[in-house]
């Protein structure tokens, strides 16, 4: 309790307070901060950047965790359902590995990747000179966030389809039902609980990642200025504290907001199945 005290609670308390005042990093307001009521929320909703960050936000998640991580992490997990031996090891290794390595490694290694003059992918699509992280940054972060969170869908779906009797797919197949019917009549009815839970945490973990800056730092020209980047921006480049203590609060409305939405569905799912 101590822990979760000094840990979350206090912090917590302190931002909702921080995003009532007008504490700045440095100067007069450092030292006697005034406290200004709602002024930074009415300042942060009318404001055009805190609306530009929050849609690109919202495109980041839809594209890297719901269509992005959990597609491509059960697409992993069904192919080598039925593998065994090197092949299933190696790919579930090398899914791990983009997982586990540091956030500052594998952004070196994507930079060298895209790089516009000797980068890996031009010389892999014959497209000498093509800028990747300027002509097309949002592309480029969502397909970075996916290589390096699959392995968490993946290792979860991989669990769920141990659940899904194999004599039930095969019964499926004896009928003439195809891999697509299989999924649909008898392998989702099944994970749907799981899908749910998989599609809650990889959307609140990437609506709050703040990765994506190694890789941009916002740019080109905002965007890529997810929530946690502009926040950041706010708060410590700009130096105002309290305002952009008053985004994160925002910031963890709309997450409650995601959560609860997940978390209805569940129920309802749960009330179907009782």
């Amino acid at each position: 309790m101590l822990l979760i005290i000094a840990f979350l609670l206090f912090p917590a308390l302190w931002t909702v307070y921080l995003g009532l005042t007008d504490y700045q990093l440095t100067g007069f307001a450092a030292a006697n901060p005034q406290v200004v009521g709602l002024d930074n929320y009415d300042r942060a909703l009318s404001d055009d950047r805190f609306s530009n960050s929050l849609v690109l936000t919202l495109q980041f998640v839809l594209g890297s965790a719901v269509l992005g991580q959990a597609v491509l992490g059960f697409a992993i997990a069904w192919l080598m359902r039925n593998r065994v031996g090197a092949l299933r090891r190696t790919v579930e290794a090398l899914v791990l590995l983009a997982w586990i390595l540091p956030s500052s490694v594998i952004t070196f290694l994507w930079i060298a990747l895209l790089d516009r003059d000797g980068g890996t992918l031009n010389a892999l699509l014959n497209t000498p000179g093509t800028a990747w992280l300027l002509e097309y940054p949002m592309a480029s972060i969502i397909v970075f966030n996916i290589w390096k969170g699959a392995a968490f869908s993946m290792m979860l779906y991989a669990a769920a389809l141990g659940n899904v009797p194999p004599s039930h797919l095969e019964t499926a197949r004896l009928a003439g039902a195809g891999t697509f019917q299989q999924l649909r009549d008898v392998v989702f009815p099944r994970i749907k609980g799981h899908v749910l839970t998989n599609l809650l945490l990889i959307s609140l973990w990437t609506f709050n990642d703040f990765t994506p800056f190694l890789l941009t730092a916002g740019g080109p020209e905002n965007r890529t200025e997810i929530m946690p980047v502009f926040i950041y921006r706010i708060a410590l480049e700009s130096g105002e504290l309290g305002f952009g203590a008053a985004i994160s609060v925002l910031m963890l409305l709309i997450n409650l907001v995601i959560a609860l939405v997940y978390m209805r569905l569940l129920r309802q799912r749960k009330e179907a199945s009782a």
